[in-house]
């Protein structure tokens, strides 16, 4: 598993080192002799009376560690060990911990010794002294080595309470995900993660299409099927790919028991909006099958006619295929009557007592990509009122047509009133109006 942030590895502990040593200001901090000079807080006098030759062995170390070749460096850094040994035991103050602390670390970095430069991080957070950013940086460096050793107690401890903060790494947020995966709390680790992701969207701080990878890939590993769909549509708002649509469509679809088919041809009819169907043959074929299987051909032929045509110019259907032949034998013959009824389906719905006409001119209007008079029809339907069982697809088949038209806040109004089962292809078709509404 790769995270994109820097692990302790000895490869590049130097440059860690060279990073974190800037960050906090380790440059072998210097201890004031002069008591005119020496400002708040201060050394504790048992430490200041000892810690002079340290201090000048780090110092020389550090001057001469640019021009040596990492074996030497390794090996004057290991004669420091034994130094710092000699006067842990005089460390008392905040001030003692903080330079005490950055000299383990330095050394310990040095050396390849990943204990002592534990030692030295947590020392200095316990110093008191350091900034937030500072703690921050240490915290992450601590969650990154526990993570390293398998550590996941230790990670997740110090890599929680990271996430809250927006200018966090995101692989700062995959690794405390993965660390709760390691001890078997993968829904936890999934929560972390999409706290991290909140706190970074609230900050208007972007988060790299790799985390929502993670979120779909963990939760997918861990057969947590609802928490894998919500990472899946998190993921396609995020970064609305062909592919990330067809995962996140077939999702919602495996997350319900009881599709019918008008729920298929709404989710089929997305998957053709969104450009997932332009995907390769060997993917998408069973798309073509159950959008064509979910449209009645004789009732709208044009749409059964134009899919077929469609998934065979892509290679996912064969027109020598028995199931491709009954579409075409079904819906061709029915192509006149359907195109000579569209001038008088609005007038019949209109003079009609029930919506049911107005319902069948708004599918068949919605069929040819009529999105005006679609829009017309499904408005008129609700208005005379729509079956509680049908309700939702006239709302959800009302915005498609309003979003054909360009009129993305009416579709995101129509989908609001979506409740139940259809509530999942609604939120769908909801990300799908933001992103063409916001010209993606």
């Amino acid at each position: 598993m790769r995270f994109k942030v820097m692990l302790c590895g000895r490869s590049t502990a130097t440059a860690i080192a060279l990073v974190i040593v800037a960050s906090l200001g380790m440059t072998a901090p210097v201890i004031a002799k002069d008591k005119e000079k020496e400002v708040k807080p201060a050394v504790s006098p048992e430490f200041g009376a000892v810690a002079g030759p340290v201090q000048k062995a780090l110092t020389d170390f550090q001057e001469k560690k640019g021009k040596l070749p990492p074996g030497d460096i390794k090996a004057q850094a290991a004669l420091l060990v034994p130094q710092l040994a000699q006067i842990e035991s005089k460390v008392r103050a905040p001030l003692d911990k903080q330079i005490f602390g950055q000299w383990e670390y330095i050394v310990g970095t040095g050396a390849g010794d990943e204990v002592l430069e534990n030692k030295g991080l947590s020392l200095m957070a316990s110093s008191g002294l350091m900034t937030p950013e500072q703690n921050s940086q240490i915290a992450a460096q601590l969650g990154q080595m526990a993570y390293k050793e398998k550590n996941y107690d230790a990670a997740i401890k110090a890599l929680s309470p990271l996430v809250s903060n927006p200018t966090t790494q995101d692989g700062i947020g995959e690794m405390l995900a993965a660390s709760y995966e390691g001890i078997g709390q993968p829904k936890q680790g999934l929560d972390a993660l999409k706290s991290f992701v909140t706190a970074h969207t609230a900050a208007n701080r972007p988060v790299g299409a790799e985390v929502y990878d993670f979120g779909v890939g963990l939760g997918f590993k861990a057969k947590l099927i609802p928490e894998t769909t919500e990472w899946a549509v998190l993921r396609v708002a995020a970064n609305p790919t062909p592919r990330n649509w067809l995962e996140a469509a077939e999702l919602v679809r495996s997350n319900s028991t009881n599709n019918t088919n008008q729920d298929e041809l709404d989710i089929s009819r997305l998957l053709d909006q969104t450009g997932a169907l332009g995907l390769s043959a060997d993917t998408i074929g069973r798309e073509y099958v159950i959008y064509l299987q979910s449209i009645n051909a004789n009732l709208l032929p044009s749409e059964a006619l134009r899919i077929k045509e469609q998934g065979v110019a892509s290679g996912a259907l064969k027109a020598s295929d028995t199931f491709v032949k009954d579409i075409e034998a079904s819906a061709r013959p029915r192509l006149a009557a359907d195109n000579s009824s569209l001038d008088r389906l609005g007038s019949d719905a209109s003079s009609a007592p029930t919506s049911r006409i107005a319902v069948t001119a708004g599918n068949i209007f919605l069929s040819h990509r009529d999105w005006a008079r679609s829009d017309a029809m499904f408005t008129l339907a609700l208005a005379k009122g729509v079956a509680d069982d049908e309700k939702n697809h006239v709302l959800i088949r009302l915005a498609m047509a309003q979003i054909g038209e360009n009129k993305f806040v009416d579709a995101k109004a129509s989908l609001s009133k979506v409740t139940g089962q259809q509530a999942p292809i609604a939120q769908l078709w909801a990300i799908y109006a933001d992103q063409k509404a916001a010209g993606k």
